[in-house]
């Protein structure tokens, strides 16, 4: 049996919903699927400007509370010379309208974390495929809850998890399962992003200097700045468990069975405020969040996995990235891959020439299309993954249970810090499906 057939007949379903291969997931199909954003901030506005740039969407409706944000989202429609979709606004519940008043085919939401959990389920209650930004809840439960109606409705829920389909993740994936690595035995990810001019923000200095937050501010720091007050943990997890889940088949063979955090004192917020603005009562408050989280993760097969937060202090931007196994190693703070009997001993290879030979078949295929799309290209990529298995209907590739796994690091290590850095046993969203299901993420039959 060729790989191509073997995917087929292996491809795992989520409420009876097939997978597709790669290969299919990134077809070209005809015709035009209905679809509503809800949330035109600057994320949901960096979708509506993909979805303005493809010709099998219509946009049919968008929805937000805040005028700024749907006249900026007019200005794209105008610019494209687009006919301008129906708004949904006036208040916190209108996106309900939006749900029972329009023929849609699925939903983008990119509002805040704590609105997600409900406006994604009552978007699958509507029959909606769910397209959803980084978080899925804010409690374990939220995301027991989550699978409870996407399963109930068949509908797939998937977090838009754009790092998955970084160019060079996808390339030392092709290489882990071409058996460079060998055996995999530890990987590293995380969120290490200087934030704090977006944390703070008076819109006067837009990522700039602003030490303001709440309704006083602008974009995340409106509401994103509180998380931090309020709760010691990792707060933003996806970016780095979403693409190394991939690398040793989490919920497809394997799984997570412990968790554990640990938290830093808590300096950078407060430091930040009194330099900018010396006085400044926001240079007072008590944020719990520390300055640097890690979490440990223990898998059913044996390999661990080491997740950094890192947002409060001056630093360059890195998802840290490692990946190691009994033949070699990939660090992307070093940039550097090493491979036994491959590489000069005890010496860092330049991660690009490796990523060039094995850059992954997708990234080859559609770069130009990608090209300009955000993030280096990764936006248009994991958008469209989306909306191929709308237009498809069948599973998308990050799958409800992926999705809630990734994000429920953020309650879980809130709760094993609070307990005094606990060990916690990590949910089992799938209810034992993980031990039958294969991983078919991004597998390709050309190339591999």
């Amino acid at each position: 049996m060729d790989r191509r057939n073997f995917i087929r007949s292996t491809a795992i379903t989520t409420a009876g919903i097939g997978v597709l291969s790669s290969t299919d997931l990134f077809a070209q199909t005809n015709g035009k699927i209905k679809i509503g954003f809800i949330g035109v901030g600057l994320r949901g506005r960096n979708h509506v400007q993909i979805a303005l740039n493809r010709d099998d969407l219509e946009i049919v409706a968008i929805c937000d509370t805040q005028e700024e944000s749907l006249a900026q989202c007019r200005k794209q429609f105008n610019a494209k010379g687009t006919k301008l979709p129906k708004e949904y606004t006036g208040g916190k519940e209108s996106y309900k309208k939006m749900l029972s008043s329009e023929k849609l085919d699925a939903v983008i939401i990119a509002t805040p974390w704590q609105f997600h959990k409900d406006q994604s389920i009552d978007a699958m209650k509507a029959g909606l495929y769910v397209g959803c930004e980084v978080i899925a809840g804010l409690t374990v439960q939220d995301h027991w809850d989550v699978v409870k109606v996407s399963e109930e409705t068949g509908k797939p829920y998937m977090t838009l998890e754009n790092v998955a389909f970084r160019r060079d993740v996808l390339a030392v994936l092709n290489m882990h399962r071409q058996g460079l690595f060998g055996e995999l035995l530890h990987l590293e990810g995380g969120y290490q992003h200087d934030l704090r001019e977006v944390l703070f923000n008076d819109g006067k200095n837009y990522y700039g200097h602003g030490v303001e937050y709440g309704p006083k501010a602008i974009s995340e720091a409106q509401w994103r700045t509180q998380f931090n007050i309020d709760q010691d943990g990792d707060l933003y997890p996806t970016h780095g468990l979403g693409p190394i889940m991939q690398f040793v088949d989490i919920n497809k063979g394997n799984r997570f069975t412990h968790i554990t955090s640990y938290s830093s004192k808590a300096r950078g917020l407060a430091a930040y405020v009194n330099k900018v603005a010396p006085g400044h009562p926001n240079g007072k408050i008590n944020y719990k969040n520390g300055d640097i989280t890690q979490t440990m993760l223990q898998c059913a097969n044996g390999e661990t996995m080491l997740l950094t937060h890192d947002t409060h202090l001056p630093r360059p931007y890195s998802i840290g990235f490692r990946v190691q196994g009994t033949d070699g190693i990939w660090m992307d703070v070093a940039k550097g891959i090493h491979i036994e009997g491959k590489s000069k001993p005890h010496t860092w290879d330049p991660a690009d020439e490796w990523v060039k030979k094995y850059d992954h078949p997708i990234w080859k295929k559609y770069e130009e299309l990608a090209n300009g799309s955000g993030h280096g290209g990764m936006d248009w990529f994991v958008f469209n993954a989306f909306i191929q298995s709308v237009k498809q209907k069948v599973q998308t590739p990050i799958d409800v249970y992926d999705s809630v796994t990734m994000s429920a690091v953020f309650p879980l290590s809130t709760e094993s810090i609070a307990k005094g850095n606990s060990t916690l046993e990590f949910p089992d969203f799938t209810k034992g499906k993980w031990k039958t299901k294969k991983n078919t993420f991004m597998l390709d039959d050309s190339g591999m």
